[in-house]
């Protein structure tokens, strides 16, 4: 326990940044997807990537969010995001979601699967009755990046080797979350588990998530990596109470810095080397859990999932 509090301190007091939005290149010809880039940590790497000239679409469940978020975007930047529907607590929506960007886009450089749903009341669940934090952040993510996984292979088998992305958005909560198969649907199992332990599990997902992916689509030209973006202050802990919010607000770090991770991997040219990596704030290689690099685990959890959406 005693380590794994260690990495807490470790990632909520990095060292100063040495990566800045400034680095991030010309991102002229990109076709980039966001998932949740109508708030928080999403919004602003779309507007970095937008100021970037790259095309970027904003994913997200609500159309009039989502809309404003692009308005706003263009105000800031000049430049007009593009907007998919997407509801990651939905099989069928996602489905259809993948599948509307597939016929708008053949190909797809980056995607950031960033979106995310943090301690929500026990009782709501998705609309396939799975967890909603484990149904939205790990399941919802897989089967989104499994529609839309044919745009991003040809864009690998069009560009220079290492530029196609998908960034994993996780969490040092990982630390926290060994999987329970029993608790991913609704089940008196679940209702044992606390909501931040749930939480926990979801990113430990999201991390042996990308770590399959690394390993089934490197040799392919993908480079999938997962990521801490570190404690930003954001809608993501509208669930908290009103202690840890007040705690959070003292400790965590203004929105600016949310980006700067997952732009270094998905950006940069340093980041065609980091498949099957994990990194911390900000813009670092670091460690996951044990638990989070067994290629058995990953493997297992990979099955479970396509077994999931084997039928849609």
């Amino acid at each position: 326990m005693g380590h794994i509090w260690s990495v807490y301190i470790r990632e909520t007091f990095p060292p100063s940044t040495k990566f800045h939005a400034s680095d991030v290149p010309d991102m002229s010809g990109k076709v980039v997807l966001i998932t949740g880039a109508n708030s928080g940590i999403g919004k602003e790497t779309a507007r970095i990537l937008l100021a970037k000239n790259a095309k970027v679409y904003v994913a997200c469940r609500d159309e009039a969010r989502g809309e404003a978020a692009i308005r706003e975007l263009k105000e800031s930047t000049g430049k007009e995001a593009c907007f998919l529907q997407l509801n990651l607590a939905n099989l069928r929506s996602i489905k259809a979601s993948g599948e509307e960007f597939l016929r708008r886009e053949p190909v797809l450089h980056i995607l950031f699967n960033n979106a995310g749903v943090m301690t929500p009341p026990m009782e709501m669940l998705t609309d396939d009755g799975y967890d909603l934090q484990f149904g939205t952040n790990v399941l919802g993510h897989f089967y989104f990046t499994k529609i839309v996984m044919p745009a991003l292979l040809a864009g690998a088998a069009q560009s220079p080797a290492g530029t196609v992305r998908i960034v994993n958005t996780a969490s040092n909560a990982h630390w926290f979350g060994s999987l329970d198969y029993n608790t991913f649907k609704d089940s008196p199992a679940r209702k044992q588990k606390s909501a931040m332990g749930l939480y926990g599990q979801s990113k430990m997902g999201n991390v042996l998530f990308a770590a399959e992916l690394a390993r089934r689509y490197g040799d392919q030209g993908i480079v999938s990596t997962a990521l801490n973006p570190g404690g930003i202050r954001t809608e993501l802990s509208r669930h908290y109470d009103s202690f840890s919010k007040m705690i959070g607000n003292m400790f965590f770090h203004d929105i600016s810095f949310g980006p700067l991770t997952q732009l270094y991997a998905g950006t940069t040219a340093e980041g065609a080397n980091l498949n099957g990596k994990y990194l911390v704030p900000w813009a670092r290689i670091g460690d996951t859990h044990p638990e989070g690099q067994d290629p058995q685990q990953a493997s297992e959890l990979w099955t479970w999932l396509e077994e999931q959406v084997k039928d849609l």
